[in-house]
């Protein structure tokens, strides 16, 4: 990891959720999000070339995806879900946030192992203690209805104006009492990503 890319600090968010208004679930759904927060090293100046930005962030974005991982309890395969977002702080531009495209979510998928679908994205500029809303959608088919979902990522210090906030998403279940019909879980047969 090059100085440029010195990471300030990494945040771990976890919630059980028992129930959403309806009767509480046999187990609990772990949705959970990680982030990390980095210097931009083009924070205040247009850089027409950023790829070796992508390339440098693949062992942190391995380092968040695992982490995330332990904070839901390890075992790759209770992951249902998944998403993947970027803050850029006030002197970056939007493409600094679509950085983590490869690193994030390319890493996420590799440790999940089967995960067929692309991984949802949010990516805006924002102040410190900007909201981030990462998407949510089935790992092995982004048409499952049941696990369209979305958890909000804010810290409250972060990003500064020079400071990207990159942050992963994951859930171990669909949303508590999903009934709104649409392709289930048990139904996948395409098994391409989509259906």
């Amino acid at each position: 990891m090059t100085q440029d890319l010195a990471i300030r600090k990494t945040i771990l968010h976890v919630e059980e959720v028992h129930h959403d208004g309806g009767p509480p679930r046999d187990k609990p759904v772990l949705k959970g999000w990680c982030a990390v927060i980095l210097a931009n090293p083009f924070a205040g100046r247009y850089e027409p070339e950023l790829m070796w930005m992508m390339e440098a962030m693949k062992p942190i974005g391995l380092m968040v995806a695992e982490r995330l991982l332990a904070g839901l309890g390890g075992d790759p395969d209770a992951v249902e879900a998944y998403g993947k977002g970027g803050l850029v702080g006030s002197a970056g531009e939007l493409e600094h946030g679509a950085l983590w495209h490869v690193a994030g979510g390319y890493a996420m998928r590799g440790l999940l192992g089967k995960a067929l679908a692309i991984v949802p994205s949010m990516t805006k500029v924002g102040p410190m203690g900007a909201v981030l809303d990462l998407p949510i959608h089935h790992r092995n088919a982004a048409y499952v209805r049941s696990h369209f979902d979305g958890i909000t990522c804010v810290v409250p210090d972060a990003p500064r104006p020079d400071e990207i906030l990159f942050a992963l998403a994951m859930t171990t279940g669909p949303r508590p009492h999903a009934r709104v019909g649409g392709l289930t879980q048990d139904a996948i047969a395409q098994w391409d990503g989509q259906r």
